[in-house]
């Protein structure tokens, strides 16, 4: 007998489905038991909302009780519009219900609503064409349709509430204006009551574009320096700020 043969046989591969695992195989296993990775633009998405719809009703909050003119009013709409460039459609209507709802503790549902409608709804627009790069012009008409609209949902909440008509207050204002206009015009005709309040709805109109605009001109210069651009304005409006960009 050779010294081959009396070596033992060596075990053949068990083909049987009890064989163990190949590591590949161990590898994939581990894989699906990991917990699923949470993404990190998750909690970042959600602060930057809660912070930036907690801020569009600070400046509110502080401009109803400490009213600084004009100034605070034109950034009413400009939390949010950021929210949208930022991190889109979602996260912009969840700034404006956080906004309204927050709000609505401070300072009651009435003074909410007088927020929400137009100022939230102004933001996500704003935002909105902001994102998709429209020229300033269809965002501005947009933005004066809504803070139009939103003027006259005003009047009718405030008239409900208290038990008033306020749109004749507006009738007298712009009939005063009307027949001082008429008065230096040295016309002695009477203006109709059609022809005052087509003056009062042009005014509104003329008062949401001339805000409008100014929003524009805030968000521009504010947003390039935060890395959130906007559309660039019309080429008079870059020479008349003398501004490169």
């Amino acid at each position: 007998m050779s010294i081959l043969d009396s070596l033992p046989d060596e075990p053949e591969e068990d083909q049987s489905p009890e064989s163990p695992t190949p590591p590949n195989q161990w590898l994939d296993k581990q894989e699906q038991l990991k917990p699923p990775q949470m993404k990190v633009d998750a909690p970042l998405r959600m602060v930057e909302t809660a912070f930036l719809a907690s801020t569009a009703s600070l400046i509110w909050f502080i401009n109803y009780y400490f009213p600084l003119g004009p100034v605070l009013r034109i950034f009413f709409p400009v939390p949010i519009a950021l929210v949208y460039l930022r991190w889109g459609k979602r996260a912009a209507w969840m700034a404006a219900v956080t906004s309204g709802l927050l709000l609505s503790v401070l300072m009651g549902p009435v003074r909410s609503l007088l927020f929400v409608m137009p100022y939230a709804f102004m933001g996500v627009l704003l935002g909105a064409t902001w994102y998709r790069r429209v020229p300033w012009i269809v965002s501005i008409t947009l933005g004066t349709l809504l803070g139009t609209l939103g003027f006259f949902f005003r009047m009718w909440l405030l008239s409900v509430l208290s038990s008033e008509d306020l749109w004749i207050y507006v009738i007298n204002q712009v009939t005063e204006i009307t027949e001082w206009v008429f008065l230096k015009l040295e016309l002695l005709a009477t203006p109709s009551v059609f022809l005052i309040q087509m003056g009062a709805i042009a005014l509104i109109v003329l008062n949401n574009f001339i805000y409008l605009f100014v929003v524009h001109l805030a968000a521009w210069l504010l947003l390039d320096r935060l890395g959130n651009p906007i559309p660039r304005p019309p080429q008079w409006v870059q020479v008349l700020m003398d501004y490169e960009g």
